[in-house]
């Protein structure tokens, strides 16, 4: 090749780089044009999209399960049978009572007897608390699921792992479920 063919071959490529990046700049421009007309409908599909997420699976019942709690068995099946069959509300009410010593949870075995129609009972403090803490859970989780007057259906207190403490101690621990359903599809 001599000089003078190499040097239409650089003029060549030279027009055909300013030519492609003139023919960029359009698609940009053009491609531009197009993400901003296209921006409206895909909002609206993303807007369709969130409604169609929105819509959730109706549920007839709000649960919550507790592993491990660092509470008595023995006072937690009590409390499970104390708030059985009754409105999250008046549930959570009882508790508090039980927690500042107004209300004893009605109890089997050999316990003192209390004042009113039970027979014997204590005021299980620690475990009113932590009761209190699931049922507010409870509570929001059948709002969520658009439960309309919520009672406690089940309640059901089973013995958790029991780790070693210090000295050779066995410590406390229960697992605790909740079951929350509407006044309509529970038991009156």
């Amino acid at each position: 090749m001599t000089e003078e063919e190499t040097k239409k071959m650089h003029k060549k490529n030279e027009i055909n780089d300013k030519d492609s990046s003139e023919h960029k700049a359009d698609k940009q421009k053009d491609s531009g044009l197009k993400t901003i007309t296209e921006k409206p409908e895909q909002s609206e599909a993303k807007s369709s999209n969130k409604k169609h997420a929105q819509e959730k699976p109706k549920r007839t019942e709000a649960f919550v399960n507790a592993k491990d709690i660092p509470i008595s068995t023995k006072h937690s099946a009590a409390i499970c049978n104390f708030i059985k069959m009754k409105k999250i509300s008046k549930a959570i009410i009882d508790l508090e009572q039980v927690a500042r010593i107004k209300k004893a949870v009605p109890m089997k075995g050999e316990i003192p007897h209390r004042k009113g129609k039970m027979m014997s009972g204590r005021f299980p403090q620690k475990a009113a608390k932590e009761f209190i803490v699931l049922l507010k859970s409870l509570a929001a989780n059948a709002n969520y699921n658009g439960i309309e007057d919520p009672i406690v259906t089940k309640a059901i207190a089973n013995i958790g792992a029991r780790p070693f403490g210090g000295y050779g101690v066995r410590k406390k621990r229960t697992h605790i479920t909740l079951v929350a359903k509407s006044v309509s599809g529970g038991k009156k």
